[in-house]
């Protein structure tokens, strides 16, 4: 996240009739950025919430149903792995395809083939048909169109937004996602559930078509051009890949997501069976575990209108290393206690260290990263840094089963800290100095 330097952060969309440029240069020469995000911008806007409000009511839903087939922490586990297991098989070829085809078509198109999944799925539930095997089946195939929604998502802003207004944008877009996928979405599955099963999975097809509508009405085409003589899928990952690897602070960014990953993965993972139950440790009900989760949405929500002012105040280094001790809380807080307050503090605590985090990291890569390359890297960069979640989840699984749950959030919370101490080699200097090379380069 190679173009030529100049004022916009990457080719503009092909279209007979385009948006304006996200920046204009006046008679002197300097570049004059709109304070609006744009129409295109704001309809993505609008459709991510849906599609994330989606996310949101299954990521409740699935581990619930799942608990109606099995109390086995390793089969419950094992949606999670299912929903993650896509990023380390799949993440690469959809970076690719994104840097192929009209990415906003991409979206589309992801988001009708998970539409169509979970109504297979509510189908089976209501026909009294429903097994683990078959929310594994679904889940697999949702996280699979899931690399290509997202891979093009985020591949798309910057051919929408000028890069000075990339914080901006992010910021405003995890604000829509997190309030949908974790305060909304949550208590409104735990809801349905306890209503029925099936209608928790027909709600989110409901929600992906109505993204969709609302993607069809972004103008213009969202494909990049590309230069050279014609590759293969192969040729291009490998460019994709060289590229990630040689540029260090994307490189390190991306591995410390992945350690942090794989630690959430393992802690939510079997969350579920520490929190919901007369005879779990919290002893929340359905509804009650939904609502819970949303204390990180609340937390996020915060984050995602203060990022952009602790980039400046801060500074980008400073803010990052504050971020990790408070989302290691999210996983410290419920192995040193089970009461529903403070886990939902810690919960609230740590969604504003990971949002601050993910709009500074992601704006980040955003500049730094070729126009023609960005579905390529992106995917890479998750490869590394999503591509650990399915083993998280099943480590914790498997720690849950032979040392208890408790182990499993402790363990995990001091692995989270460890980051601090790459972090500590990363000043401001050093995060300017890995723009100014990629501008060098001839790129933005």
């Amino acid at each position: 996240m190679s173009d030529p330097q100049g004022p916009t952060p990457c080719d503009p969309p092909d279209s007979a009739t385009p948006e304006p440029p996200p920046g204009t240069v006046d008679a002197s020469g300097s570049v004059t950025v709109p304070d609006s995000l744009g129409r295109s911008f704001w309809r993505v806007w609008v459709s991510s919430g849906l599609s994330n409000l989606a996310d949101g009511v299954l990521k409740v839903a699935l581990p619930l149903a799942a608990l109606r087939f099995t109390d086995s922490p390793v089969l419950v586990a094992g949606v999670a792995v299912a929903l993650g297991l896509p990023w380390l098989l799949c993440a690469l070829p959809a970076g690719a395809l994104a840097d192929r085809v009209d990415r906003r078509w991409a979206m589309v198109g992801a988001n009708v083939v998970r539409g169509a999944v979970v109504l297979v799925l509510a189908l089976g539930l209501a026909l009294d048909v429903g097994s683990i095997w078959l929310l594994y089946a679904a889940a697999f195939l949702i996280g699979t169109t899931e690399t290509l929604y997202d891979t093009s998502a985020q591949s798309v802003l910057p051919q929408m937004v000028h890069r000075d207004r990339l914080s901006r944008a992010n910021g405003r877009l995890y604000a829509v996602e997190l309030t949908t996928n974790q305060f909304v979405g949550p208590p409104l599955g735990g809801a349905l559930v306890a209503a029925s099963v099936a209608l928790a999975f027909v709600t989110p097809a409901a929600l992906w078509v109505a993204a969709v509508g609302v993607l069809l009405l972004v103008r213009g085409r969202f494909r990049v051009n590309r230069t050279g003589p014609p590759t293969g899928i192969r040729a291009d990952i490998a460019e994709g890949l060289r590229y990630l690897w040689s540029h260090r602070l994307l490189r390190s960014f991306a591995v410390m997501v992945g350690v942090s990953n794989f630690a959430t993965s393992a802690a939510f993972a079997i969350m579920v069976l520490y929190a919901v139950g007369p005879d779990s440790p919290m002893g929340l009900s359905e509804p009650a575990f939904g609502v819970l989760l949303t204390a990180t949405a609340v937390g996020s929500l915060l984050g995602s209108f203060v990022a952009e002012g602790c980039e400046r105040w801060l500074g980008r280094a400073r803010s990052l290393w504050l971020c990790v001790p408070l989302f290691a809380l999210l996983v410290l807080v419920p192995g040193l206690t089970s009461s529903a307050w403070l886990v939902g503090a810690g919960f609230l605590v740590g969604g504003v260290g990971i949002t601050v985090w993910n709009v500074i990291t992601v704006s980040l890569r955003q500049r730094v990263t070729p126009a023609a390359l960005m579905g390529r890297v992106n995917s890479a960069y998750r490869l590394l840094a999503w591509g650990t979640m399915p083993l998280g989840a099943v480590t914790g699984g498997l720690i849950a089963e032979s040392l208890g749950v408790r182990v499993v959030f402790l363990s995990m919370g001091v692995l989270m800290l460890t980051l601090l101490v790459p972090l500590a080699r990363m000043d401001e200097a050093t995060l300017a100095a890995g723009e100014s090379t990629v501008e060098e380069r001839g790129t933005v």
